[in-house]
């Protein structure tokens, strides 16, 4: 397959205690400024070798040296020659991490999850037949053509599209590589098809946010439509209204979208439309509110039984976290006030430069202040789709409230 290293003398690098302890702990990354020595100059993509102070054997990962996150480890602990069949291994390990997840109402999850899968900075998302390859790093480029051959021959997809991150996308484009760009089969003429639990929704595969829909959200959305029954449904931040077309199918009177992006409307209402066969959809009331979210919910009078608050991440780096706590406390308060006398409030965050403890602090604060009586009725994190093996990989959470 190609995968292993050629002839070259092998990267071999030096780390600080620190960064050894970590790699031992399980941690996959290592900073360039965790760097001690290099024998060589490394090159984007190719396997580094680290050794500890004893000059053993500590790890192998993918070297990026036009990245601060140097290395991102693929293999720790005894030695290990990265070939065609560890590679095989490891994806038919992953695949084994999901069996027996999804029947066929559900066409549409993450089969592999980056680091926490063992494979940093690399996403692949199902949608129906098409397969979504998401980079996070230049160290892939120079191996996308046997890690494409090598899901290939696992999932069989009708297609493959790369996706990439927009950090390695002028990177991308002097190797030939584009966002969007079709990895093998016909071009699309239009969103994909998928279907979750049932219900039928688009995916914008080429141009969408992530890879094309919210996959990590399906739990929760599972959980919306148990609550929904007889309620008028709120949803925040719509984007292409998964939790409202699930609300529905709850039974909810009427469910309103509100988002900044007349875009996302579109989807939403197609999605309902797309779901018409189901009596429960078709019989709620759908609206959608092109607004932005923050100061809509600021000024309206208007309550509901049910508010869903899934806002974009708000600290999308450690700088930013001060900002984000207290874009969430006036996020969640001014939801709290949209609540109608025993109604229930769901809000979740995908910041992970905030901790699920500091968010759900942040909730039971806003809640204690209102002065409304509140019951929490669940916490929930990520998917088992989504595993999450270190702490930096623990981004999703999401809490429920009930008045009494």
């Amino acid at each position: 397959m190609g995968l292993s290293e050629g002839q070259q003398q092998r990267l071999r690098l030096r780390v600080t205690p620190a960064a050894e302890r970590a790699i031992r702990s399980g941690h996959p990354w290592v900073f360039g400024d965790s760097v001690k020595e290099e024998n060589r100059p490394g090159q984007t993509g190719e396997l580094a070798v680290i050794y500890d102070k004893e000059n053993r054997f500590l790890a192998v990962g993918l070297y990026d040296p036009g990245s601060p996150l140097r290395v991102r480890i693929l293999h720790k602990g005894k030695p290990a020659t990265i070939d065609a069949q560890w590679w095989t291994h490891r994806l038919a390990q992953t695949v084994e991490r999901r069996a027996g997840l999804f029947d066929e109402k559900t066409d549409g999850y993450r089969c592999i999850h980056g680091e926490s899968d063992g494979w940093p900075a690399l996403v692949l998302d199902r949608y129906a037949s098409a397969y979504v390859l998401k980079l996070y790093s230049a160290a892939w480029f120079p191996r996308l053509h046997e890690i494409k051959e090598l899901l290939i021959a696992q999932f069989s997809p009708e297609r493959m599209i790369l996706r990439l991150s927009r950090n390695i996308q002028d990177t991308a484009r002097k190797t030939g590589l584009s966002d969007g760009q079709l990895l093998m089969g016909s071009e699309l003429e239009g969103p994909v098809i998928f279907r979750e639990t049932g219900l039928h929704f688009e995916a914008d595969v080429i141009h969408g946010q992530k890879t094309g829909f919210f996959l990590d959200q399906r739990e929760n959305r599972r959980e919306v439509e148990q609550l929904s029954a007889g309620r008028t449904v709120l949803n925040a931040f719509s984007f292409s209204g998964g939790f409202s077309v699930y609300a529905a199918r709850g039974g909810a009177k009427s469910v309103t979208d509100l988002d900044i992006s007349a875009h996302a409307l579109e989807s939403s209402r197609r999605n309902f439309r797309l779901n018409l066969g189901e009596p429960k959809v078709a019989a709620s009331r759908h609206d959608c509110i092109q607004a932005d979210a923050f100061e809509w919910l600021a000024r309206t009078g208007e309550k509901f039984g049910l508010v869903i608050l899934d806002p974009p991440a708000l600290a999308k780096k450690q700088s930013e976290r001060t900002d984000a706590m207290h874009g969430y406390r006036r996020l969640i308060g001014s939801g709290l006030q949209r609540v109608d006398q025993g109604g229930i409030l769901v809000a979740a965050s995908c910041s992970a430069h905030i901790s699920d403890k500091e968010f759900f602090d942040i909730t039971q604060e806003v809640f204690r202040r209102s002065g409304r009586r509140f019951e929490e009725l669940l916490r929930t994190a990520q998917p088992p789709d989504h595993p999450a093996t270190f702490d930096e990989a623990k981004y999703l959470k999401c809490i429920y409230y009930r008045e009494r």
